[in-house]
């Protein structure tokens, strides 16, 4: 029970940032989901900033908050939903990278290459 539920806890752990985060394509502009989007940037910069590097200095919290409402705004724009959905299944559940200032740089380099290829 013990290996269980310390399983369980490391799983849980990896989830927990993909199951908060909202796909800027679904955002509907409601007063629930911007609170919902807003929740989500503040708890990541806090856990990223605070318990991850321990840079938990104001002007850094609201800094990196407000560059992760910016990506997520421009992010709403986004048009290619598989491309999109990729990304965040990669940076949120396979890696804990989980912010909309990655999830949006990532859109785009990958919606740059996908029509790419290698030449001479």
């Amino acid at each position: 029970m013990k290996k269980l539920l310390c399983i369980l806890t490391f799983f849980s752990s990896f989830s927990c940032s993909a199951a908060t985060i909202l796909n800027p394509m679904d955002f509907d502009g409601s007063e629930a989901q911007k609170q919902q989007v807003i929740d989500s940037i503040t708890a990541t910069v806090r856990k990223d900033y605070c318990e991850k590097i321990d840079m938990c200095q104001e002007s850094t919290l609201r800094m990196m908050e407000k560059k992760n409402l910016d990506s997520f705004k421009e992010a709403t724009k986004a048009t290619d939903r598989k491309i999109m959905n990729a990304v965040i299944h990669d940076y949120c559940e396979k890696i804990d990278m989980c912010n909309y200032s990655t999830i949006w740089m990532m859109y785009k380099k990958n919606f740059e290459a996908k029509n790419k290829s290698l030449t001479w």
